[in-house]
């Protein structure tokens, strides 16, 4: 567990670096480089303290010990050029180990400010090298503020879901362990300290308690793994150095080389086998196999593309599947792997993902988990499971289990706050239970294993999320589609619903379209017809298009009546589901489902909305869904009594009577000040600097994250948004607008500018963010407040002015810059403006309570949806 002082010290030494260092990944690398440096003087002095010799520090080196560093005797332009000095020449120093040469290799001070480096050097002196847990923890939560490398498709792994998975897959000491892009060590150091407390005394003692003790302790979170009280006692000499030479890892960048070597070193581990490597590229190591691989590879290939040598079983450019590929074709005769997977390798259509999904289902794969999205909050979004591969098991089972995490001890917010409901304790209790069933031979009873008759049948538990499916299921049309809910027939639930096929008691139907050269089908018509994009009204009370009776004989388009539940069924907003509310046809991407005296219709809507994302997962097609009639009607539903399901429409519709009140609210707030005829009135561009130049930047490095924020992340009418995406500096400098924190953003162009579309800029990442070129940039100087200017520049008035005075073609034009900058705005003095603001932000809060209410009964038209399916 890492102390507060360690993380007080960690986060200093930041704060001390970012006026110098912004990048984040620059700031790990002084810190990491200081750290090394401060600990093998430390080493010295220990092996002096016990009648030895200094090692790193000697000969001509000794005049950079750290001491001399830190003497009061010395100038701080003289620290400042002997340790500017010292850390290049260090990977040159005979008397220190080939991987702290790696580490210093390169090294470089990149400022030149002694009061800076004085600081820094003074906060490093606090640490201390023990080679204790409490270290490697330290160094664990640096690396943290690495966060995302979003554009290849990494994140880090947060730490409780490694955990988790190398629980479940449980290396033993005598495995041989990789992961094929390793990042900072962080699957490797958690399967070692597995290994450890798995072979700790302590540890075997807990596991001779009996069932019932057992059953009566809670389990541990899946973040217990470390070290802690389970030091690894029972490994002999030569099992250590074994564990030691087992462990490997690849990565493509040099920097997470050299920070996962850095890493394992914290953690005892003091030859670390980390190799610079291209896993999908290169052959040199193609024939080395492992025991145990754990990954989180990247998910997106890079762009130009991947030039794969020919080696692969699967033949394909994308990233994600030649990693899973690269994974279970160097697993040994006994191997086993937990990867983590983005949710293109589970239903992909394309032929490089079924051939994929069907080597691994015949000779690989046990158990699929699927994870809820929002696990890499805040960097991603992304959706993501959990592949199990062992391949004895395999051929022990026709099944595949599957199980669903719906909650992993954290909200699925961009600051993934700690809650009480977590699924991985028990997830893991039973897929392990799953796994040792099998009971096949370890010879050291496999770990905690419990020990079971090899005739005992498991099944699985009549609660929870977990779901055992045949292989020839999978297989049966061809997909091997590997999402679990697909083959998940739906619970009866408290009431004893019936589950029934759509098509069972049900009547679909598609439309047409009027072949588009016959004027006389179109022009003056006036029955609606509708396209799947306006599915997604919800209730549909308009077409955007109309047809002629003519236009209606002579195609597919049928007249639907009024209650009739539409499903989009293929193109961008695939799944999508609306209620007619107007008679009305449709084109043939749209598939109706006709009312009738068996379900309420606006039952049928609800119930198949709540169930969009299994519609779409069993969708065929490419990279957009096509969601067929077959399907449809295949598609099984709990179908109450009537009387029943109206209760259930009428206790959503009182939910969605208040969601509608407080969107209401939510989108009409406007911000109102009552203007004193005797404040003065300035113009805007003199109190503000608009479009401030991007020249302060040029100290900068390219390689600085900074937040990046498109025009459809700025809000309509709402002074704060989330800064969301990330970028390095040098891809955005040149062709984006530039500006910083409590900068006020305004979008410039038709229809933004009309619809409100301006914020203030907060929690920028370095306090420096670029966005849309279309956007007016207001830094306010020191007599304004950035809430008044924005007040301003976002009310109705500056709106109707504006348009009137924009500038371009019809269908794109902009306010123009000098327009802004003449526009007078009322100025009363500071005090006055804080006031005012203030009382805005109080109204402001009564809005977002608002907020909260509307998410709060959306989430109980979910949870009582939710109650139908059982779920």
């Amino acid at each position: 567990m890492l102390d507060t002082d360690t993380k007080r010290r960690i986060d200093t030494a930041r704060d001390i670096l970012v006026g110098k260092v912004p990048d984040p990944k620059s700031q790990v690398e002084q810190i990491t480089i200081a750290l090394i440096y401060k600990f093998m003087d430390d080493m010295d002095a220990e092996a002096e303290a016990l009648g030895g010799q200094r090692t790193f520090f000697k000969g001509e080196f000794e005049q950079y010990a750290w001491p001399q560093l830190m003497s009061p005797a010395l100038g701080g332009h003289e620290v400042l050029n002997l340790y500017s000095t010292s850390i290049q020449k260090m990977n040159i120093n005979p008397g220190i180990p080939q991987l702290f040469r790696d580490i210093f290799k390169n090294a470089f001070l990149p400022y030149r400010d002694p009061e800076t480096l004085k600081s820094f050097l003074k906060i490093i002196n606090e640490f201390r090298y023990d080679h204790s847990e409490k270290l490697g923890d330290a160094f664990e939560y640096l690396l943290s503020v690495l966060g995302s490398q979003g554009e290849a498709g990494q994140f880090r792994t947060p730490r409780h879901i490694i955990d988790f998975i190398v629980d479940i897959v449980d290396p033993q000491k005598e495995d041989r362990i990789l992961d094929v892009a390793c990042g900072t060590a962080g699957f490797l150091i958690s399967a070692y300290k597995h290994i450890l407390k798995t072979n700790s005394s302590a540890y075997q003692l807990d596991t001779k308690k009996t069932a019932s003790e057992k059953s009566a302790t809670p389990l541990e979170p899946s973040n217990s793994n470390g070290a802690g009280a389970y030091r690894g006692d029972l490994l002999r000499p030569d099992d250590r150095r074994r564990l030691a030479e087992n462990i490997h890892g690849y990565d493509i960048s040099p920097d997470m080389v050299r920070l996962s070597l850095v890493n394992m070193y914290l953690h005892s581990i003091q030859d670390p086998h980390i190799s610079e490597y291209d896993t999908l590229t290169s052959e040199d190591r193609w024939n080395d196999y492992f025991d145990v691989i754990l990954a989180n590879p990247p998910f997106m290939s890079p762009k130009g593309g991947i030039r794969p040598h020919n080696r692969f079983s699967v033949q394909s450019k994308r990233s994600e599947v030649l990693f899973v590929d690269y994974i279970a074709e160097h697993l040994m005769p006994h191997g086993r792997a937990g990867v983590i997977v983005p949710e293109g390798i589970i239903f992909q259509s394309q032929n490089a993902y079924k051939q994929l999904r069907e080597m691994l289902v015949k000779d690989y794969l046990i158990a699929v988990i699927s994870l809820p999205a929002g696990v890499f909050n805040p960097y991603s979004g992304v959706k993501t499971s959990i592949l199990l591969l062992d391949k004895r098991v395999n051929k022990k089972t026709d099944k595949i289990l599957f199980v669903k995490i719906d909650n992993d001890g954290f909200d699925l917010g961009a600051q993934r706050r700690l809650i009480a409901k977590n699924d991985l304790p028990a997830a893991a209790a039973l897929i392990k239970d799953y796994i040792h069933s099998f009971q096949y031979d370890r010879g050291d009873g496999h770990g905690d294993a419990p020990l079971r008759r090899r005739d005992a049948p498991w099944r699985v538990p009549t609660t929870g999320n977990a779901l055992l499916v045949e292989k020839s299921r999978l297989g049966e049309n061809g997909e091997f589609n590997l999402s679990g809910e697909r083959y998940r027939v739906a619970k009866s639930s408290q009431n004893q619903f019936p589950i029934k096929k759509i098509g069972e008691f049900c009547e679909t139907t598609s439309g047409g379209t009027p072949t588009k050269s016959k004027s006389e089908y179109y022009q003056n018509g006036n029955i609606p017809w509708l396209r799947s994009g306006e599915v997604a009204q919800g209730l549909i009370t308009q077409a955007d298009l109309f047809i002629t009776e003519l236009g209606l004989k002579n195609s597919s388009a049928k007249m639907l009546p009024i209650n009739s539940v539409l499903v989009a069924m293929y193109g961008a907003t695939a799944g999508q589901i609306g209620l007619l509310k107007i008679p009305a046809c449709t084109n043939q991407a749209v598939c109706a489902i006709k009312p009738n005296n068996k379900f309420v219709p606006e039952y049928m809507f609800f119930i198949l909305r709540h169930k969009k994302d299994e519609l779409i997962r069993q969708s065929v097609g490419g990279a957009q869904p096509n969601i067929s009639q077959t399907i449809i009607k295949n598609f099984a539903i709990p179908l109450p009594p009537l009387d029943i399901q109206r209760e259930i429409v009428a206790e959503i519709d009182g939910y969605q009577r208040i969601i509608d009140g407080t969107r209401q609210v939510v989108e009409n707030y406007k911000p109102r000040i009552t203007i004193d005829p005797e404040w003065e009135m300035v113009e805007l561009g003199e109190v503000c600097d608009i479009n401030p130049s991007k020249a302060e930047l040029s100290n900068v490095c390219g390689e600085t994250e900074v937040s990046f924020i498109p025009m459809s992340d700025l809000n309509e009418n709402q002074m704060h948004f989330e800064p969301m995406q990330k970028r390095k500096l040098s891809e955005v400098i040149k062709g984006y607008t530039y500006f910083k924190d409590n900068d006020v953003l305004l979008a410039k162009i038709t229809p933004c500018f009309e619809n409100g579309k301006a914020g203030i800029a907060t929690n920028l990442i370095n306090g420096i963010g670029f966005g849309s070129t279309e956007f007016i940039v207001f830094r306010a100087y020191a007599n304004i407040l950035p809430q008044w200017i924005y007040f301003f520049v976002s009310d109705d008035k500056f709106c109707e002015i504006g348009k009137r005075n924009m500038t371009g073609s019809a269908g794109q034009q902009r306010v123009p810059k000098q327009f802004v900058k003449k526009y007078q705005i009322p100025l009363p003095d500071m005090p006055m403006q804080e006031q005012l603001v203030a009382q805005l932000e109080r109204e402001q809060a009564l809005v977002n309570a608002n907020k909260e209410l509307l998410e709060l009964y959306e989430t109980k038209i979910k949870e009582r949806i939710a109650r139908v399916w059982g779920e």
